[in-house]
């Protein structure tokens, strides 16, 4: 028999969500410091992963996968080109069209942003946990991935 009531279950599953929640967003604060991302926007940044996830893309179609209008995306546009991150080339199929992509220079600094993201969390798992609290950590990144798995 099970010794906990439903309304402290929840009350469980509530606060492990809460503290779940606070944890994320201070190892994403963390990660964000040790990677490159400082020198662009969120914008920016979201811009740069949509054409590495994506492929090429259009004006139109980089504002409607972020939810704004294609004026407020031309700057963001604009200056990603401006650092050579992102190159235009005319559509082949509709030349009044220009396709975005990412240049060499914008896939090294994914790259590089996440190389230093990866060895930083790698050193502070292998400094601060001990053998068996690196297999506990592994059992709970499991967990995880099964919170997060449809």
């Amino acid at each position: 028999m099970n010794s906990y009531s439903p309304d402290a279950e929840q009350a469980q599953a509530a606060a492990l969500a809460s503290n779940t929640r606070s944890l994320m967003g201070k190892l994403r604060r963390q990660l964000r410091e040790h990677s490159n991302h400082a020198t662009l926007t969120q914008s920016q940044i979201n811009v740069v992963l949509h054409l590495e996830k994506s492929g090429p893309a259009t004006v139109s179609e980089l504002a409607r996968a972020e939810h704004m209008r294609s004026q407020s995306m031309s700057p963001i546009v604009a200056s990603l080109i401006k650092v050579g991150f992102v190159t235009g080339t005319p559509d082949e199929v509709d030349g009044r069209k220009t396709l975005l992509a990412l240049t060499d220079a914008g896939l090294g600094w994914l790259q590089t942003g996440r190389s230093a993201r990866q060895d930083w969390l790698s050193h502070r798992i292998e400094e601060r946990l001990s053998d068996a609290e690196r297999a506990a950590f592994a059992s709970a990144l499991d967990l995880l991935t099964r919170l997060v798995e449809d």
